[in-house]
């Protein structure tokens, strides 16, 4: 690997960042002592900042040369409600909250590209640093842009970075088009009549229609959705009842739905509630519907994933570049950035994963040993992009 001499050279001190901001997490768009943390840095750098965008976001700038042109890297700042269950000592000190999903080791990795390119300026252009709010479900992303990211900061290519367990370390993979699913989340409540449990007759059991809603969405993926197109029904809560002995007077189902294409979300979307409007009329049921559309599927632009795969292979090596990743079906709320700018969103490899290290689980932790990787692909990204 070809990783940038002055930033290896501090990878003890980064990797102390890092393990402050995994010390303190904080949940989405309350990123305050974060962001404060962020604000902090970069301005010693001598970097101008902006904060407030997307609540908490913080963007700063560097302009080198004479020339306009301009990019953003974006890392995510917040964590998730989970119990961490490591002992080391820059584990979680807040009950509930943790960094499950790294994104202590995706800010840290910024800031150390960002530290690394104020001092050198070895490029012709401008770099916006966007340090970003409530990724996780949240839609920060979103949300800055809403508060005029990309007005305020015009940029011709926006970029993301996300580390990935089961990948090797010193590996870098991407594609062009889908690279993550959309993220929809649904609720629906089916209202029977309540009524003796022995007496079955005389009730209108919301229970036995639910589950057969949860059977019958479960063939829209089979029989309705083209066998080529992935796509996830996941039905992750069902609550009703209080007694062993009552019919309830109604249940909830909640879930997710995950897919690639815009076209089978609303496939699936329409044909989901007719499925739930048809079942509870064949019962007698009342239904009511909530369906949202989170995130939208992230699709790599075919010119930036080419950049950002030259990039990485002046880093890690060609034979380190996975330019045909596997898509995933978690998502992304980058997904919003790509709809409304071309760029590339690429995982870096955090190593196997082993003991549990996986993304969302409580006993995860970033592995420092990809800060100078991660921060040496951000500068060689920017130094070939806006090149002298």
């Amino acid at each position: 690997m070809q990783l940038i001499d002055a930033i290896t050279a501090r990878r003890a001190e980064h990797a102390a960042w890092r393990r402050e901001i995994h010390a303190h997490p904080e949940l989405a768009y309350n990123e305050h002592r974060t962001a404060d943390f962020v604000a902090a840095k970069l301005e010693s750098f001598g970097i101008p900042i902006v904060r407030g965008l997307g609540k908490t976001g913080v963007v700063g700038t560097i302009k080198a040369g004479s020339s306009d042109r301009s990019i953003g890297l974006r890392a995510d700042m917040d964590a998730l409600p989970l119990q961490e269950m490591n002992a080391f000592d820059h584990r979680s000190r807040h009950a509930g909250v943790m960094h499950a999903c790294g994104h202590d080791g995706h800010t840290a990795m910024l800031l150390a590209a960002a530290e690394h390119l104020a001092r050198t300026k070895a490029f012709d252009g401008i770099v916006h640093f966007i340090f970003q709010p409530a990724e996780e479900g949240e839609a920060g992303a979103k949300a800055m842009m809403d508060d005029g990211l990309f007005t305020d900061f015009p940029m011709e290519a926006v970029y993301g970075l996300h580390n990935w367990p089961g990948m090797p370390i010193g590996q870098i993979g991407m594609r062009v088009g889908a690279q993550m699913a959309a993220m929809d989340v649904f609720e629906v409540k089916i209202f029977g009549q309540g009524g003796h449990a022995a007496l079955p007759h005389l009730a209108i059991d919301p229970i036995v229609v639910g589950a057969e809603l949860v059977g019958a969405w479960q063939t829209l993926v089979s029989r309705t959705v083209k066998p080529t197109e992935p796509a996830v029904v996941t039905v992750t809560q069902f609550h009703g009842g209080d007694a062993y002995n009552v019919i309830p007077e109604s249940v909830v189902l909640r879930g997710t739905v995950r897919c690639f294409s815009q076209g089978v979300r609303a496939t699936l979307e329409a044909r989901m509630k007719q499925l739930a409007e048809g079942l509870c009329a064949a019962h007698g049921c009342r239904l009511e519907w909530w369906y949202a559309q989170r995130f939208p599927p992230t699709v790599n632009s075919a010119q930036e994933t080419a950049i950002a795969a030259r990039a990485a292979a002046a880093v890690v090596g060609e034979a380190r570049v996975d330019t045909a990743v596997e898509p995933v079906t978690g998502s992304e709320d980058f997904g919003y950035m790509l709809e409304a700018k071309p760029g590339c969103y690429a995982f870096i490899g955090n190593g196997p994963g082993a003991g549990g290290c996986l993304l969302h689980s409580p006993t995860y932790d970033f592995n420092d040993d990809v800060i100078p990787i991660g921060a040496s692909y951000w500068v060689t990204l920017v130094e070939q992009v806006l090149a002298r």
